[in-house]
C-alpha cells in the first residue's frame, strides 16, 4: 500500500534522529508525514517565500558536544507578544539556521532552556534548591526578550541572598599539646573545604584526611603533623612534594576563607604584619 510504503520511508528517514532525541513525539512525526502529503499535492502550506513558518517545535542546541531538543505548542512559545520565541513561532522572525529536519536551531545554553520553557508553560519560575545558574537564566531570558522573567529570577536571588545565614570563621593557634592549630567554622561546608585539600601520605600509602583532627562537624584541631608511622605526613592535594607545616596550613585555610566569601574582621597579636603570625583570625559571610 502506498500508505504503508510511505509510513516506512519516513521511520527509516526520522527513527535515528527518535533515539537521539527522547522528547521527540510523535505528533512530529506525523506532521512530516502530512508535510509529504502536501508536497506530494502541490500544496501551499509548506514554507517558502513570505509565508509565515509553520514550524512544529523549537530546538534549542547545547553547542559543543551534544545537542538538546525541546517540543513545545506554539501557544505555549506565544504566550508573551514581541518576545524572540513568540516571533520565531508565529513566522514574524525569520529563521537563519534550521536542523536537517527542518527545526529552526537556536544557538543558545541548551540546559537553561528548559527553565525558560517550563516558565511559559506554567507563569512560574521553579527552580532546583542547589541550582546555581541565576546569572545565566537571567541573561537568557533577556535574550528571548522575557521581561517578566528576568524580574523573577532577580526576585528569586535576593530571596536567597535573605535566606543565606551568616557565618562565622576562627582560625587559632593552640598551644594544648603542642604546636598546632583550630580551624572554627559555623558553615559546616567550610570545613569540609578544609578537610578536602589535605590529605595523609606515607611509603605505603596515600590515605583522606585523618579522622583523628576531626573534633566535629564545625571544628578541625590539628595538634601534630607527624604520626607515629615513619614517613607519614600532612600534605596539600596536588603540592605533595612538600610537608603541611603550620603556618602553610593557615595560609591555606585563609585563602579557602577569602574565596568562599569571608572576609576578614579581626587579626589578634599580628605584630609582624603576616597573617600566618597572628595566633587568631576571625572572619565573616
Amino acid at each position: 500500500m502506498p500508505g504503508s510504503r510511505s509510513g516506512l520511508t519516513l521511520r527509516k528517514r526520522f527513527c535515528p534522529q527518535l533515539k537521539l532525541c527522547p522528547m521527540w513525539s510523535r505528533s512530529i512525526f506525523e506532521w512530516h508525514k502530512q508535510q509529504d502529503r502536501l508536497r506530494s499535492a502541490g500544496g501551499s502550506e509548506l514554507c517558502g517565500g513570505n509565508r509565515a513558518q509553520q514550524f512544529p517545535q523549537i530546538c534549542i542546541y547545547k553547542m559543543l558536544r551534544s545537542g538538546f531538543l525541546y517540543t513545545a505548542h506554539r501557544t505555549t512559545l506565544s504566550k508573551h507578544l514581541g518576545s524572540f520565541l513568540e516571533e520565531v513561532a508565529n513566522g514574524k522572525k525569520a529563521v537563519q539556521h534550521t536542523d536537517s529536519m527542518g527545526n529552526p536551531f537556536i544557538d543558545r545554553d541548551g540546559p537553561v532552556f528548559r527553565h525558560v520553557l517550563n516558565y511559559l508553560r506554567t507563569g512560574e519560575l521553579q527552580l532546583p534548591d542547589d541550582f546555581r545558574e541565576a546569572g545565566l537564566l537571567r541573561r537568557e531570558a533577556d535574550f528571548y526578550r522575557l521581561s517578566q522573567l528576568v524580574e523573577a529570577v532577580v526576585e528569586w536571588e535576593n530571596q536567597r541572598a535573605a535566606q543565606r545565614e551568616p557565618a562565622f570563621l576562627e582560625v587559632t593557634d593552640s598551644h594544648e599539646r603542642s604546636q598546632g592549630l583550630k580551624v572554627y567554622c559555623s558553615d559546616a561546608t567550610f570545613i569540609e573545604k578544609v578537610k578536602g585539600r589535605l590529605v595523609q601520605i606515607s611509603k605505603s600509602r596515600l590515605d583522606g584526611f585523618p579522622e583523628e583532627f576531626v573534633v566535629s562537624s564545625n571544628v578541625i584541631q590539628f595538634r601534630h603533623f607527624i604520626k607515629s608511622e615513619p614517613g607519614s605526613r600532612l600534605v596539600l592535594k596536588e603540592d605533595s612534594t612538600f610537608v603541611c607545616t603550620l603556618d602553610c596550613l593557615k595560609l591555606e585555610t585563609v585563602m579557602l576563607a577569602l574565596k568562599s566569601g569571608f572576609k576578614l574582621v579581626t587579626s589578634l597579636d599580628s605584630s609582624k604584619g603576616s597573617v600566618v603570625a597572628a595566633e587568631a583570625l576571625h572572619f565573616v559571610k
